[in-house]
């Protein structure tokens, strides 16, 4: 079935392969940009390749690591201050924390009670 619907161009394994650590070729459409020094570097944007680096090689250096680095913490401390910010769920979260063990259990006990209490009267009024 699959020589129906495929086009064979040849051996896939005629032409030699590259190893797994090292980023694809790059495409000509790929736009590159840099960010000026002392801007403050943009969060987010397109998805990128993973590994595609800028130098095209395998290993890597230490400056693409130090980038890295910078990015993933400029990342992180974003996520951070948008947890900062809050809203509803935060303060309904902080109030349950708030709250202590006896509280949680008197009001565990108190909607036990009302319920006994509900079953006792519906038991009373079917045996009338």
């Amino acid at each position: 079935m699959g020589g129906l619907c495929s086009k064979q161009e040849g051996d896939a394994f005629a032409q030699p392969g590259r190893r797994l650590d090292s980023a694809p070729p790059p495409r000509a459409s790929a736009p590159t940009a840099s960010v000026p020094s002392g801007a403050k570097p943009k969060i987010g944007g397109p998805p990128r390749t993973l590994g595609g680096g800028g130098s095209g090689g395998g290993g890597g250096s230490s400056s693409d690591a130090d980038d890295a680095r910078r990015k993933a913490a400029a990342a992180a401390e974003a996520r951070a201050q948008g947890a900062s910010k809050g809203g509803k769920l935060s303060a309904q979260l902080q109030a349950q924390k708030k709250q202590t063990r006896n509280d949680t259990l008197k009001e565990a006990s108190e909607t036990e009670r009302r319920r006994r209490d509900q079953d006792a009267t519906a038991e009373a009024i079917a045996h009338n």
